[in-house]
């Protein structure tokens, strides 16, 4: 692409508003599919974004459509009901899957785009929406070296650090594989805080020794806020998309015949909340009361 790519975007919600918000600021232009979904666009039209209805209408409007919506089903559903992206995607243009999904069904994904014409990568994401707005996501991406390289400055216009993991499907995979690794830290800190607030320990000793100690780190100092004032408002990932992203990497682990024992007890703990609408810090208040 020697011109400015024209850009489509299918998922404005908590993190593709942000990445919306700093693809338009990078000078792209910018369609984006309407969706109850979404979070607010009127910033985004505002700033130039322009609107369409269908997937297909993104597509025809792009070089290249960027997914963030939940997972497989979805991706598939946006790329290949009717109306969908695949039908007006040109030859030539490029679909980059942000979301989290299960790496068998991104390659079988891919196979169908190339064989429509199009190119193909995976770029899942890690932060949060807060880090998405300010663009400053991480990005793990499985795709042809050329692919990375062509499309890496749109990716720099919403991401701060960007791994190129490997060919197509390698993102998702090492992207699982990082949740696995950030919710297991979370189970174990939140049963943890719970634990000790049983036991009658004051929350502030419980942080400083626990984030001066072992469980100092990125998970910890996303869970402090809430354990120290009960503000959940730093890591605002669902229960439900926690037992979503563990389901994938048991299915993942499966595939793989790997290990897979001390995620199990993680997934166990999770889909065991009755409301999968909470927070994952709000965990913590959902084992404080819960007896053995």
């Amino acid at each position: 692409m020697t011109q400015t790519p024209r850009i489509g975007l299918v998922g404005a919600g908590l993190m593709g508003h942000g990445i919306a918000r700093n693809i338009l600021r990078g000078g792209y232009p910018l369609t984006l599919l309407e969706h109850p979904g979404n979070q607010p666009v009127d910033d985004l039209v505002q700033a130039g974004a322009q609107l369409a209805s269908t997937g297909r209408e993104v597509a025809e409007a792009a070089d290249a459509v960027l997914l963030c919506v939940t997972g497989s089903p979805q991706v598939e559903a946006v790329l290949f009901e009717p109306g969908g992206v695949l039908e007006g995607l040109a030859p030539g243009g490029v679909v980059i899957d942000c979301s989290t999904a299960l790496p068998s069904s991104t390659t079988r994904v891919a196979a169908r785009v190339v064989e429509a014409g199009g190119h193909f990568m995976d770029a899942a994401m890690t932060r949060t929406p807060r880090e998405a707005e300010e663009g400053r996501l991480n990005l793990i991406v499985g795709a042809p070296s050329a692919l990375f390289a062509e499309m890496r400055p749109l990716l720099e216009s919403f991401a701060e650090n960007i791994t190129h993991a490997g060919e197509v499907g390698a993102g998702h995979t090492l992207k699982l594989v990082h949740n696995f690794v950030s919710l297991g830290f979370s189970a174990v800190l939140a049963e943890a805080a719970a634990a000790s607030r049983r036991a009658g320990i004051d929350d502030t000793a419980f942080l400083e020794v626990v984030g001066k100690g072992g469980g100092g780190g990125v998970v910890f100092d996303r869970l402090r806020p809430f354990i120290a004032e009960g503000d959940a408002s730093g890591f605002r990932f669902s229960v439900a998309n926690a037992s979503k992203d563990l389901g994938y990497y048991h299915a993942m682990t499966d595939e793989l015949g790997a290990g897979r024992s001390v995620a199990e007890a993680v997934e166990a703990l999770f889909a065991g909340i009755d409301d999968q609408g909470l927070t994952v810090p709000e965990v913590i208040r959902v084992l404080e009361e819960r007896k053995a």
